[in-house]
């Protein structure tokens, strides 16, 4: 192939190197206008009078609105399929504040100076309500956070569920007295921010036509434009969004948090409007990675297959439920689809708090789900005296097993069955282990104070939601043989623009340079549900793939029409007879133009499937712990991936590289604290740790060669499942080197450091035990 898995210049590549003005903010207006967002201070809390005279005395201030300006129109900020799965629990400003950072009014500036000075100004009189800030306290409480018995999509707010899910394949209590072994255990995984670079931030104004312009940094502009349309009662024919480059999403940017306060801003001044948050409003006020509490139980046979397994959820949805009920869905259907077991059971709940509201984040519930697993089975292989690889070996799943959890357990409603076309599995533990050299770490001693270990962990994810996502395309030839691509997928940053670019180059056989693509402009580009479930490549390329071979067809049949034959053959931008005439690309189109059979020539194509095939990935790690401090290094991830074909490998070897340094954050270092009010406590990068350059260890990424038939010239999904692996394989490597486990995230020096002395005090007893043995031997003697 020509363009399939080659390295290639990115077609943004250039703009971004010079500072081009690319972004959503690289854009100047007249008469805008500057908007801040008044949070509460309170956890919980009714709003009793809101004062703002002082504030509008000020000058530069246009405008304070309260929840009185607007009306009250229930939504769900998640940008997801329609109808929505998560619950409509949200008003633009309620008279009711849920969490420490919630909207309690915006205010309209000259100047972003005058907003700001503003924010100090209004006073606001409240009734200080119970806070409920664990999800275990706040289920069944009296204290109801959310009161309208009505809301569309809540499970039940009489007992703060958000969601529910349970399912179950077999029968698991009989599974569990018939198996030989039966492994429980819990574990937790904390709040996590997505921490791009580029803030939420989003620009409004009315154009010529009194139509409704928004340019924002989202992941979905369709559903921006749905829901700002049902929130603000603007007609969608009259609203326009446009996605700019965005400077990083990672599910963040699947939420409307920006775009429906601007645009009712805009609708109300007739001016426009901008928002963008600081980093502490995004790191208490954005959206985050759902907190769970997972009790987790295997059932083992005699040959160390597994008989069952028992998954059982507990999920923080913070004060709105965004999410929470598929991101549940995801936590279990990816981890129990990884391994084979006739008894299948899940139960999950999520429940509603006085807590920072969760979301979309990288991974979409898979990295909470096999933190627990992975860690249970090397816990499975230690206790049983097995080599981990080889219990994985033995059971996860592979090419022809059928995954029944897929059928009954989709996102928010029954799923699509799922069937193993291709899985390298096998190959990246292999390759993985070579890479990480685990016989040779495996014999390290563990003695003296600094001890090394090795560990490893396997996952899967999915190609894209099926039965939900769809992706539309569009090409149209130009005389100079170049073509337009305009697609509605959305690149965040990953060079999905390119890889596009890629796929049509590759099927119309032009070079790249011939392909100009345009993406997420809902008045130009044809629909696309949005970047978000690893469904770009899978979804969005195959709808590319589709209309780049219509067209090449068509530019075929025109071409044996101004050659004048029945037979011919396309090769390098030629249209070629049998007897060696031919004619170009460009030639075909001018004539089609101006000249022979006038037309355009063009095509468009849709794509929508009922396959998600799962990418593998095997990880291991090195780590070396202090045993008398608890600090540990991280030295080397080896992460090994089966995406199928790769379209473009150095894009690819990116997201592993990006998925990693986000996931050794969330194990290692990462977590958002508040206090016993519920008010943030690390609300900047100085107290919020992400990894960072100095941070990072040695990174080997590999790929497995598979080729997936149902996807873009045998493509699978790469963008979330890298980010599954540290975790678990951080946590048995730690176990490896020193005998602790830590099954709560994140795992911190601290952690360990408790660990190691209660095994000293452990110890110390069973010396002392030991010696008191034998001075009673000696003394009976």
């Amino acid at each position: 192939m020509k363009h399939i898995g080659k390295k290639t210049k990115r077609v943004d590549g250039l703009a971004l190197v010079r500072g081009e003005p690319v972004f959503a903010d690289d854009i100047r207006l007249k008469d805008l206008t500057y908007l801040k967002i008044l949070r509460s201070p309170h956890a919980h809390a009714k709003i009793l009078k809101i004062d703002s005279s002082e504030a509008m005395k000020l000058e530069g201030v246009i405008a304070v609105y309260t929840h009185e300006d607007f009306r009250r129109h229930y939504y769900t900020t998640a940008g997801q399929g329609y109808p929505e799965p998560s619950p409509r629990d949200t008003l633009l400003l309620d008279s009711k504040v849920r969490f420490v950072g919630d909207r309690v009014a915006i205010i309209v500036g000259e100047t972003l100076e005058a907003a700001e000075e503003a924010l100090g100004k209004i006073h606001v009189e409240y009734e200080i309500l119970p806070a409920l800030l664990d999800p275990e306290v706040a289920l069944d409480n009296e204290v109801q956070l959310h009161g309208h018995d009505g809301l569309p999509g809540v499970t039940d707010v009489k007992r703060n569920i958000a969601a529910h899910l349970g399912a179950e394949l077999g029968n698991v209590a009989q599974a569990a007295e018939e198996s030989k072994y039966v492994f429980e255990r819990e574990y937790s995984t904390p709040y996590a921010q997505q921490s791009h670079i580029e803030p939420h931030i989003s620009l409004t104004w009315l154009d010529e036509h009194n139509r409704l312009v928004i340019r924002t940094a989202t992941q979905v502009p369709f559903h921006v434009r749905r829901i700002v349309s049902e929130v603000v009662d603007y007609p969608i024919a009259k609203i326009r969004v446009i996605k700019p480059r965005i400077g990083g999403g990672f599910g963040s940017k699947q939420e409307i948090l920006n775009e429906e306060v601007c645009a009712a801003v805009t609708l109300k001044t007739g001016r426009p409007a901008r928002l963008e948050y600081t980093r502490a409003e995004e790191l208490h006020a954005g959206r985050s990675r759902h907190p769970q509490k997972i009790k987790l139980k295997i059932g083992v046979n005699e040959d160390y297959t597994f008989r069952f397994i028992d998954l059982d959820i507990l999920e923080n949805a913070g004060a709105y439920g965004s999410h929470s009920l598929t991101v549940m869905s995801v936590t279990a259907n990816k981890a129990l689809a990884l391994y084979k077991a006739p008894n299948i059971k899940v139960s999950g709940t999520a429940v509603y708090t006085n807590l920072f509201v969760a979301g979309a984040y990288r991974g979409y519930g898979a990295p909470q789900g096999f933190f627990p697993l992975e860690s249970m089975v090397d816990e499975i292989a230690h206790d049983l005296g097995l080599d981990p690889i080889d219990l994985r070996h033995k059971n996860y799943v592979k090419e022809g097993d059928d995954v029944p959890i897929a059928k009954v357990l989709g996102e928010g409603k029954e799923g699509y069955p799922l069937v193993i076309y291709t899985s390298g599995m096998k190959e990246c533990l292999e390759e993985g282990s070579k890479l990480i050299e685990w016989e040779e770490l495996q014999k390290t001693s563990s003695e003296g104070i600094e001890r090394r270990g090795v560990g490893v962990s396997i996952c899967g994810q999915g190609s894209g939601i099926p039965g939900i996502d769809m992706g539309a395309a569009f090409i149209k030839m130009n005389e100079d043989g170049s073509f337009n691509l305009l697609a509605g997928a959305t690149d965040l940053g990953t060079g999905s623009d390119t890889m596009l670019a890629q796929i049509a180059a590759e099927e119309l056989e032009v070079p790249l340079d011939k392909m100009i693509v345009y993406s997420s402009d809902t008045d130009i580009t044809p629909f696309d549900t949005g970047a978000y479930a690893s469904s770009t490549t899978y979804i969005s390329g195959g709808a590319v793939k589709k209309a780049a071979a219509d067209l090449k067809q068509q530019i075929l049949e025109m071409g044996k029409i101004l050659l004048e034959v029945e037979e011919a053959d396309i090769a390098e931008a030629y249209v070629t007879a049998s007897d060696g005439r031919k004619i170009s690309y460009g030639e075909i189109c001018t004539k089609a133009f101006y000249t022979d059979s006038q037309r355009q020539l063009m095509a468009h194509a849709s794509h929508m499937s009922y396959d998600s095939p799962p990418p593998f990935n095997a990880t291991f790690a090195d780590v070396v712990v202090d045993t008398e401090t608890g600090i540990f290094k991280i030295k080397k991830i080896v992460s090994v991936t089966d995406a199928g074909q790769i379209i473009n490998p150095q894009m690819a070897e990116g997201q592993v590289e990006g998925a990693i340094a986000q996931s050794l954050g969330f194990t290692h270092s990462e977590f958002m604290i508040a206090d016993e009010k519920g008010a943030p406590i690390n609300t900047d990068f100085f107290s919020y740790h992400i990894y960072t350059a100095i941070d990072m260890p040695e990174i080997v990424t590999r790929f497995v060669h598979t080729h997936e038939e149902t996807g873009p010239f045998g493509a699978k999904a790469i963008a979330e499942i890298p980010i599954n692996g540290p975790a678990p394989a951080i946590a048995n490597a730690i176990f490896n080197a020193c005998g602790v486990r830590i099954r709560n995230l994140p795992i911190t020096p601290e952690k360990v450091f408790l660990e190691l002395q209660k095994q000293k005090e452990v110890s110390l007893v069973n010396d002392k035990a030991g010696a008191l043995s034998k001075d009673v031997d000696h003394a009976h003697s």
